[in-house]
């Protein structure tokens, strides 16, 4: 099927992406995931990551990364959004997808789900989904060695600040 002007919601590929840092609800870039001209995104779900990582604060903009290092670190606490094809190309290029994060896929453990469910139950705290997740495997050798995290919040217990280096317009 092609779609044209006029494309009806089965020609709209969606996607589910987990949030980990600035773009939760709340964190200082989460207006980007709400703004419609990037794009479509609908809250489904708090969520943790079913495999420990490393959740670091890093870099002159102290950074939420979560280090593509499997077993190390933390159960990683996010949400999960289903996103549209033009927020998912949004959010490829506000991650900076490839020079800065990867765009991997990524099994959760869901905590709570309050958005629509494709099937006929919503999935049950405690049961395994799968979404994209955003992480780095370009980091600097003490990343790392850095304080690690479980839930990220630019106003933290941790005292690093998040900078806005992005300009808005």
């Amino acid at each position: 099927m092609i779609c044209l002007k006029k494309c009806l919601p089965s020609c709209i590929h969606m996607a589910r992406v987990f949030v980990y840092g600035t773009l939760k609800k709340g964190q200082p870039n989460y207006f980007y995931m709400m703004e419609s001209a990037n794009g479509r995104a609908e809250f489904l779900a708090s969520a943790c990551t079913t495999q420990k990582y490393p959740l670091v604060i890093a870099g002159e903009y102290n950074i939420p990364f979560l280090l593509n290092l499997p077993g190390q670190g933390h159960r990683v606490q996010g949400e999960i959004y289903q996103v549209d094809d033009k927020m998912l190309a949004f959010l490829d290029d506000f991650e900076d997808v490839p020079a800065m994060y990867q765009r991997t896929r990524i099994t959760l453990e869901v905590k709570e789900w309050v958005g629509k469910a494709e099937g006929v139950e919503r999935p049950a705290a405690g049961s395994v989904t799968e979404a994209f997740l955003y992480s780095t495997t370009t980091y600097r050798p003490d990343w790392p060695s850095l304080p690690r995290y479980e839930s990220y919040d630019t106003h933290g217990a941790h005292g690093l600040q998040y900078v806005d280096r992005r300009e808005r317009d």
